[in-house]
């Protein structure tokens, strides 16, 4: 069931495993659960470091789960919502399609082009790289022979290094 769940909006799940359903009916009572359910929930290690070392303009977060899922879990883990979420009640289309992460350029002021995704799953690596955005693979979810499509692939969120130079450029280092 991961291999067609993760990563992608819980509607376009049950539709496709229970049509017979209202899919967006179990929609909502799927992620009213999750987002409630704290147990095995643990904090990424890494993830509240590389957060803190972004400027709160320059990042976002485009989930395929609910607004409610999201802010549930960043509440949990400690870390601040962003700026700009896009969240599977804000798009049309899910991810793999590219655009939430094209909406989620657009409320950041940025060309596609010029952001970095953060991706652990291979619907998602493959809706950045059709918004035309780089993409570093976190092994987590998947393992990395599962997330090849990814510029870049790393075991840990701890590997990412971001430092913002004199100009205010974002340098982004992997090891």
């Amino acid at each position: 069931m991961i291999a067609i769940a993760h990563g992608v909006r819980s509607v376009e799940v049950i539709r496709a495993v229970a049509p017979y359903l209202d899919a967006e009916k179990e929609a909502r009572k799927l992620e009213n659960r999750e987002a409630g359910d704290r147990d095995g929930v643990v904090v990424m290690p890494g993830a509240i470091d590389l957060v803190r070392a972004l400027p709160a303009d320059r990042w976002g977060v485009v989930t395929s789960g609910t607004h409610h899922l999201a802010r549930a879990r960043l509440k949990l883990a400690g870390i601040p919502s962003p700026k700009v979420m896009i969240a599977a009640d804000d798009v049309v289309n899910g991810k793999p399609n590219p655009e939430p992460y094209l909406k989620g350029a657009k409320s950041l002021g940025l060309n596609a082009a010029d952001c970095l995704v953060i991706e652990d799953a291979p619907a998602g690596i493959r809706a950045a790289h059709g918004a035309g955005m780089k993409v570093i693979a976190l092994a987590s979810t998947y393992p990395a022979s599962a997330l090849g499509e990814a510029d870049f692939a790393v075991p840990k969120l701890a590997q990412i290094r971001v430092d913002l130079d004199a100009e205010r450029q974002l340098r982004v280092t992997i090891g």
